[in-house]
């Protein structure tokens, strides 16, 4: 019995382990590759929507406040045709700063400045002014605010621009 045990375990053949385990170990190193990728592909999406979610709300206001600038610039009007002092110019000032603060609350910021160079980014030339007193392509005066909602451009301000002068 005994001699049958041995002649049965003779006939037994090693596993060869060892060429096997280069070959796990190769495949379980594409698996974590494949995973540190999945990983770092979920992170990027999970920081793109927070991102977009985030732009959403700083910009959701965008298109009702493009609606209200035309309110924007006739409170201008009514304060530039008003007689500076009187109770109506102190009254409707007094309701313009206050709406005005709330929109600059929200991230409404006003392009109002003069004697700066043009910009095509953020100026619309709708006048050309011969005057050498001045820099050529220097806009010499507002006609028509603009606006940037944080730092996106909500409407281009229309601008007078000097012409003929020193470049």
């Amino acid at each position: 019995m005994h001699a049958a045990a041995e002649e049965a375990a003779a006939d037994l053949q090693p596993v060869p382990a060892p060429a096997e385990a280069p070959r796990e170990s190769e495949e379980t190193a594409q698996l974590r590759d494949r995973y540190l990728r999945l990983l770092a592909d979920f992170e990027n999406f999970r920081r793109r929507g927070e991102r977009e979610k985030a732009d959403f709300y700083k910009y959701a206001l965008a298109g009702m406040l493009k609606d209200l600038l035309p309110v924007i610039d006739n409170f201008d009007r009514a304060l530039d045709h008003a007689e500076e002092g009187d109770d109506f110019h102190r009254g409707v000032l007094l309701i313009y700063k206050q709406l005005f603060d709330v929109l600059e609350k929200n991230g409404l910021k006003p392009i109002d400045e003069s004697s700066v160079p043009f910009d095509p980014n953020i100026h619309e030339a709708v006048v050309r002014e011969e005057d050498p007193s001045v820099p050529s392509h220097t806009v010499t005066a507002i006609l028509q605010k603009g606006y940037f909602l944080h730092d996106r451009l909500l409407r281009p301000a229309m601008v007078k621009v000097a012409v003929g002068g020193e470049e």
